[in-house]
């Protein structure tokens, strides 16, 4: 019995990670999709009534979503993301990732283009329900952003 009991333990640690492998690969398909700058294929990684916590505001649903995402890309039309760390634990994927962008586009979010070069790095925490990324967690230097715009003044 005790060696049933341990193999059990070994192919549940096995299970817990295969499950995290791939839930890594499904929050860095998220990225990838980000990278090729095309809303529509955020269905491929998101839930429907997903829930993205920005750090200005929140965001509900795919349609929301892909509505934030488009006036980024509006803003930003050469935005590109770069994924420098992933950890996996349960239902959580973290991501530490690099964005790239110029500013060439008049949104009302983000103003007149200004051509500044955006470069900023964060951290998104993924919640995963099912294989479809079901919330986040953005935290990023929202005033660094806004200063390498030109939108706010630097201190």
């Amino acid at each position: 019995m005790e060696g049933l009991a341990r193999y059990g333990k070994r192919v549940g640690k096995e299970k817990t990670h295969r499950l995290a492998e791939a839930n890594k690969d499904l929050a860095c398909h998220s990225w990838e999709l980000a990278s090729q700058c095309a809303p529509d294929l955020l269905e491929e990684v998101y839930a429907a009534d997903l829930v993205w916590h920005e750090p200005d505001q929140d965001v509900h649903g795919l349609e929301e979503a892909k509505q934030y995402y488009s006036t980024c890309l509006s803003a930003f039309p050469d935005l590109s993301f770069t994924v420098e760390d992933v950890i996996a634990e349960g239902d959580k994927v973290v991501v530490r990732w690099t964005v790239r962008g110029t500013h060439e586009g008049e949104t009302e979010a983000f103003g007149s283009p200004t051509g500044s070069q955006l470069e900023q790095e964060g951290i998104t925490i993924h919640r995963i329900e099912e294989d479809k990324i079901v919330e986040e967690w953005e935290r990023y230097d929202f005033l660094s952003f806004l200063q390498q715009l030109g939108l706010v003044p630097e201190q």
